[in-house]
C-alpha cells in the first residue's frame, strides 16, 4: 500500500468546535491545572468522598463477604461430605452382607454386630471427651 499523507479535514467537520480540544476543556487549560478555584475544591472533595467510601467498604463489606463465602462453602462441603459418608457406609454394609457369606445362608447379624461395635467404640470415645457442668 503506498504511503499517503493524512487527509486534512476542517476542525468543525469532526464534531468539535473551533478552538476547543477533543477532551472538552478550553484551549490552554488542562484538567489538572484549572485556573477556576471552584473546580479545585469540587474535585478534591469528590476524591476525598470516593476515597472514604472505598476505605469504608474495604474495612467493612469486603471482610463480611469473605466470611459469608467461607460459611457457605463450608456448609456445602460439610453436607456433601456427610452424604458421601452415608453412601459409603451403606455401600460397605451392603457389600459385607453379600460377599463373605454363602448366598443362601446370608448372616446379616454379623454385619449388625460389627456396625454396633463401631458405633459403641465411637460413643465411648465421645463420652470420655464430654465436659461435665457443675452447678454453682
Amino acid at each position: 500500500m503506498p504511503d499517503t499523507p493524512p487527509s486534512k479535514t476542517p476542525e468543525g467537520a469532526m464534531g468539535t468546535s473551533t478552538g476547543s480540544s477533543p477532551a472538552g476543556t478550553p484551549p490552554g487549560a488542562s484538567p489538572g491545572n484549572s485556573t477556576d478555584p471552584a473546580g479545585d475544591w469540587t474535585v478534591t472533595v469528590t476524591e476525598r468522598i470516593v476515597g472514604l467510601v472505598t476505605t469504608l467498604r474495604d474495612r467493612t463489606t469486603v471482610p463480611v463477604q469473605k466470611i459469608a463465602r467461607a460459611v457457605v462453602f463450608g456448609l456445602v462441603i460439610t453436607v456433601m461430605a456427610v452424604v458421601a459418608l452415608v453412601l459409603v457406609v451403606i455401600g460397605v454394609l451392603r457389600l459385607h452382607v453379600y460377599l463373605p457369606f454363602h448366598p443362601v445362608a446370608r448372616r446379616v447379624w454379623v454385619t449388625y454386630v460389627g456396625l454396633g461395635a463401631i458405633f459403641m467404640v465411637a460413643g465411648a470415645f465421645l463420652w470420655r471427651k464430654r465436659t461435665i457442668r457443675t452447678k454453682e
